[in-house]
């Protein structure tokens, strides 16, 4: 970006500092920085700003880019976009940057932590040692290595991932549509229809589309040929929850490790199919936290403004 004249940001969400620092030592930029603002109130205090910088507080349409003529950018604190219209914002001009670079690290280490957890029964023998009881034969643990892992999604999160349960001594298979070419010693890179015949555990690292949503199904859970865990540290509404209960009560999966659902609110969810989820000893859930640890709070920070440093604002 040339040019003299003030360019104004709103920073609607929750930054480390970092980011303030880095784009306020700009003499041309103007932050705003608003982490409470109301969700409904943004629409209507966007118009004047060049710059958006959000997480997760609101959903970006087509209607309230439409009513922002100078909006320039809007840079995501996180590793998807899928709560911003892309087609419109291509249309008018306005860049996107997310930062999935950031927490890619983060989601592999939390998605380890979750195998490791219910393949070692971790959880169900520390509640057993704490109300008195010491079942060592009850507890005996899975191991991991040896076990073939199927990824669906080979970018910054899926290749991460991989890493760290090659290093545990998986195999690793993966599956991405859209990528070729990225097989390695460690990796194999392989049609969707081997995952189906080999994997004994699935993990998913897809941004959510019109085509992921709801893609794992009941269908997609029964083509695969043996029992396995499904890890989804991606987006909730890339598997339908009632086709996942359905395959542990048939055993078709043996265990989910589940940091996001397809409803994060809990006065949205069915309680009768969230009861049969939180009976299954196999299942491990957490509050959407994989990519956010103390260090990717500040590195996705670093990376977004990496980003604008060195491409927008030069």
């Amino acid at each position: 970006m040339a040019g003299t004249e003030l360019f104004r940001i709103l920073i609607v969400d929750d930054v480390h500092p970092v980011l303030l620092q880095r784009l306020g030592a700009l003499p041309q930029v103007v932050l705003d920085y608003q982490p409470d603002i109301a969700p409904e109130a943004i629409a209507t205090t966007l118009p004047a700003y060049q710059g958006l910088v959000i997480r997760t507080k609101i959903q970006i349409t087509g209607a309230i880019l439409a009513a922002c003529s100078g909006l320039r950018f809007i840079a995501r604190a996180g590793a998807g976009l899928d709560n911003i219209d892309e087609g419109a914002a291509q249309q008018l001009g306005i860049k996107l940057y997310n930062a999935p670079e950031g927490n890619r690290q983060a989601v592999a280490e939390h998605v380890a932590g979750m195998l490791l957890t219910v393949f070692n029964k971790l959880r169900e023998a520390d509640a057993a040692v704490r109300s008195g009881r010491w079942e060592r034969e009850l507890h005996r643990g899975i191991e991991l290595m040896g076990k073939t892992v199927g990824i669906i999604g080979y970018g910054n999160n899926g290749a991460a991932t991989a890493r760290v349960l090659q290093g545990i001594g998986c195999e690793v298979l993966a599956y991405d549509k859209y990528k070729r070419g990225f097989g390695s010693e460690g990796v194999k890179e392989v049609p969707l229809e081997a995952l189906f015949e080999r994997a004994d555990i699935l993990s998913l690292h897809i941004p959510l589309t019109k085509e992921s949503r709801g893609m794992v199904n009941a269908a997609f859970l029964g083509a695969f040929q043996k029992p396995l865990v499904l890890v989804n540290a991606a987006r909730g509404e890339i598997v339908q929850l009632e086709a996942v209960v359905a395959a542990l009560e048939a055993g078709q999966l043996t265990g989910a490790c589940l940091d996001v659902l397809e409803h994060e609110k809990p006065q949205q969810w069915d309680q009768n199919l969230m009861q049969k989820l939180f009976a299954h000893p196999r299942v491990l859930l957490s509050p959407h936290v994989a990519g956010w640890t103390v260090e990717s709070y500040r590195k996705i920070s670093e990376v977004l403004a990496d980003k604008l440093l060195n491409d927008f604002f030069v």
